[in-house]
């Protein structure tokens, strides 16, 4: 079994996995030996430090080897991708693959002799997602009915939110001005609209009113944030989506938790007070990525 999206999970087997992360969250000890003498290869393409920390981590806490191979510095960059997972799921457990496009994890996964997990594309953020759940969860006490507004650019973590949340019983407005079309998925969008439980809208305000959780993301994918080439983009994606930051005056006359995925930019998706907001709870959620990856490795290494 494989991990590139929510999309082969029922809403009970996506329940189950987030109380999974919240069991090993809670009992940790209990797991320290259940991968002894197993490798997980961790292969990043793209920059990381929440998605290497966490699943490097979780697999060294579940007594296994994770062994981090950065792309650029392997053959990845010269042969055929089938050809170099033939070879590496030879060698390990399980595969975590970090890349820029959802057509060369589909490559791996379909010549992976072990099963392969999705660590961000354009297209999906599973690992991502799943640590939001558990974070409403534990927040919230249950994730059916709870409130849960996404605000930003239509990217791969509002896909994978849309699956999540739409699978689990949490009821999910999106306030996305711009759709970012490396991300569109009419597929997944349509089953999301059947379940009543996704909207979508421009009205910011009215959409927080009564939210449980509010959510933002960078407006600009990071390896774009700093390239010149980026720039005229960058300046007008600023000047768009500025009424849209998660701020003060925004939040006036609510009080939902405030979520971020990070990295964040601050002055820009988010303002600094309100990263700091007594209901922020930015920093657990990110911590949550560790045991997002252990409900992870544990469900598809079969123990």
């Amino acid at each position: 079994m494989h991990l590139i999206n929510f999309k082969e999970l029922s809403g009970k087997e996506l329940s189950e996995l987030v109380d999974l992360g919240l069991e090993v969250k809670q009992n940790p000890k209990k797991y320290l030996k259940t991968f002894l003498g197993k490798s997980a290869a961790l292969v990043f393409q793209k920059t990381s430090t929440r998605t290497r920390v966490s699943f490097e981590v979780a697999m060294t806490q579940l007594g296994g080897h994770a062994l981090f191979i950065d792309w650029r510095s392997t053959n990845f960059t010269l042969a055929d991708i089938g050809d170099e997972i033939q070879y590496l799921s030879r060698n390990v457990d399980c595969i975590m693959a970090r890349l820029l496009y959802n057509a060369d994890l589909l490559k791996m996964a379909a010549a992976s002799r072990v099963p392969v997990i999705n660590g961000c594309d354009e297209k999906y953020h599973p690992s991502q997602a799943l640590a939001d759940l558990i974070t409403i969860k534990e927040k919230h006490g249950k994730l059916k009915g709870a409130k849960l507004v996404y605000i930003g650019v239509h990217n791969n973590v509002t896909n994978s939110l849309i699956e999540g949340c739409t699978k689990t019983g949490v009821k999910l407005t999106t306030v996305t001005p711009i759709f970012n079309e490396a991300a569109r998925n009419e597929e997944l969008l349509a089953e999301a609209e059947k379940t009543g439980l996704w909207e979508s809208t421009l009205d910011v305000k009215k959409a927080v009113k009564d939210a449980d959780f509010v959510y933002t993301d960078t407006w600009i994918d990071m390896e774009f944030f700093t390239d010149p080439k980026f720039v005229q983009e960058k300046e007008k994606r600023i000047k768009l989506m500025m009424p849209y930051q998660i701020n003060a005056q925004l939040l006036k006359g609510c009080a939902p938790y405030i979520m971020h995925d990070m990295p964040i930019h601050r002055g820009y998706e988010i303002s600094a007070e309100a990263i700091q907001n007594p209901k922020s709870v930015i920093y657990e959620q990110a911590e949550n990525r560790l045991y997002s990856a252990k409900a992870i490795f544990l469900k598809l290494m079969g123990a």
